[in-house]
């Protein structure tokens, strides 16, 4: 007989499925309600408590419940919530003095929103009117966003629900390192037979190219980047013809990739992007996205515009004060820092694991490819079982990839080194528990050699 918690559980999850899209995605068979958390732990409504290695989806950036955020949209909240960009903000023009000198784009301007998809929307607007061409570069198996106008930019079909798009879109080589057809080629030659094929494809396009968006790392895709200095060789080129370059940093920002602050600086070799986007970790779960670009392209616009929430009185406040912490307390070192031992660890574990094609990433955004064993062969049944057998363990990850066949290892940046000797701990077990579970469900060959 089930429990009186597990029948609200299914109770729960019964009216989440009668009222919300068939195609919102829910992690686990059986999926969970988070109900709070502290640090990097949190607890779900039965009381069960996890390390948290995903952050919603690398949004918790510094710690779940900070006193600091906490206190400051407290206070905020007990002054005024909302007031729109009509008026001043002291907290929003202050937040955007920070990031715009962090940014490292000379003359910056910064413009809020309230996602990383609606900033990268707000970045195509820009690039598209001051090049007057809808004509858009992006990178194979890339991600960025769910609206409309993002998904005509995403490369990875898993997340691209339709063809039609307001823009058209040419996708080139350069996101994915260990696969493709320049998977055996040295980093210099890898780098090398990109530029060629970006050159190939301006040669054919029949206009103006207005801008290349590009993810530092692939997030959705698996963690997954190029050669350091690989945008930087692309921007060679899109300088020769005025192509205007995007960072898209909703996910490396902020100092998750350890080595810096921003995903672009891997590639900073020809200067500074044009247009960078962020989200997610600098509001640490409240909704917050930007833009910053330079002033003559931020101000290209020939038509009135403003934000209704984006740059809130309640959502910079809290953005302020967890960037502050972030500088404060370095957390982009202890990113390089936890996060070289956390892959260490996990390169250790995984090698005698046949499911385990390759770990990857850097800081505190780690991917572990999973395989069928023996094979070169994307296992989405193992990223499936390895996801369940860590939450079981008491271990939330995420998953990715083309083929959803990577885990995807994100903590906040503050993650601990004892914590990232834990979580190590937990995902071996879940690998192996894993791998177990699917040589038990492999089909038997009889003696005549067919599958039983």
């Amino acid at each position: 007989m089930a429990t009186a918690t597990e029948s609200a559980h299914a109770a729960l999850h019964a009216r989440h499925r009668a009222v919300l899209p068939d195609w919102l995605a829910t992690y686990y068979a059986r999926p969970i309600e988070l109900t709070h958390g502290e640090g990097r732990h949190v607890w779900d409504a039965e009381g069960n408590r996890y390390l948290d290695f995903f952050g919603g989806i690398l949004t918790t950036m510094t710690a779940h419940a900070l006193p600091e955020v906490t206190a400051a949209v407290a206070e905020q909240a007990g002054k005024i919530l909302h007031s729109s960009t009509l008026y001043l903000s002291r907290q929003a023009v202050e937040l955007a003095e920070r990031i715009a000198r962090l940014s490292g784009i000379p003359d910056a301007r910064v413009f809020f929103t309230t996602s990383g998809t609606e900033a990268n929307d707000t970045a195509l607007l820009l690039a598209t009117a001051y090049r007057r061409s809808n004509q858009v570069l992006a990178l194979r198996n890339s991600y960025h966003g769910r609206s409309f106008t993002s998904i005509g930019i995403t490369g990875n079909s898993a997340w691209s629900p339709t063809s039609l798009s307001p823009l058209q879109t040419l996708y080139v080589h350069g996101g994915v390192r260990s696969r493709g057809p320049y998977a055996h080629l040295t980093d210099a030659e890898f780098t090398a037979a990109c530029v060629a094929d970006l050159e190939d494809i301006l040669g054919q396009a029949n206009g103006t190219v207005a801008a290349l968006i590009a993810e530092p790392v692939q997030g959705v895709g698996g963690f997954t980047s190029g050669p350091d200095g690989l945008l930087a060789a692309f921007k060679r080129v899109l300088d020769r013809h005025g192509i205007l370059w995007i960072t898209d940093e909703v996910q490396t920002g902020w100092g998750r990739t350890g080595d810096n602050f921003w995903g672009w600086q891997a590639h900073s070799g020809s200067g500074a992007p044009d247009i960078l986007t962020f989200a997610k970790g600098i509001g640490n779960g409240m909704s917050m996205g930007g833009v910053v670009a330079r002033a003559d392209v931020m101000n290209c616009l020939n038509a009135n515009s403003i934000s209704t929430f984006g740059g809130s009185p309640i959502t910079t406040a809290g953005a302020l004060a967890n960037l502050t912490y972030l500088l404060d307390h370095d957390l982009q070192g202890n990113a390089r820092r936890v996060g070289g031992l956390l892959k260490a660890r996990l390169t250790a574990v995984s090698a005698g694991l046949g499911i385990v094609r390759e770990v990857r990433g850097r800081g505190l955004m780690l991917g572990v490819e999973l395989v069928e064993p023996g094979t070169d062969t994307p296992s989405p049944a193992a990223a499936s079982a390895v996801l369940e057998a860590a939450r079981a363990h008491g271990l939330l990850i995420g998953k990715g990839g083309l083929a959803g066949n990577v885990l995807r290892i994100a903590p906040p940046l503050s993650l601990t080194v004892a914590e990232a000797e834990e979580g190590a701990d937990l995902l071996e077990a879940a690998l192996k528990q894993a791998q177990s579970e699917l040589a038990d469900q492999a089909p038997v060959e009889s003696e005549g050699g067919t599958a039983q």
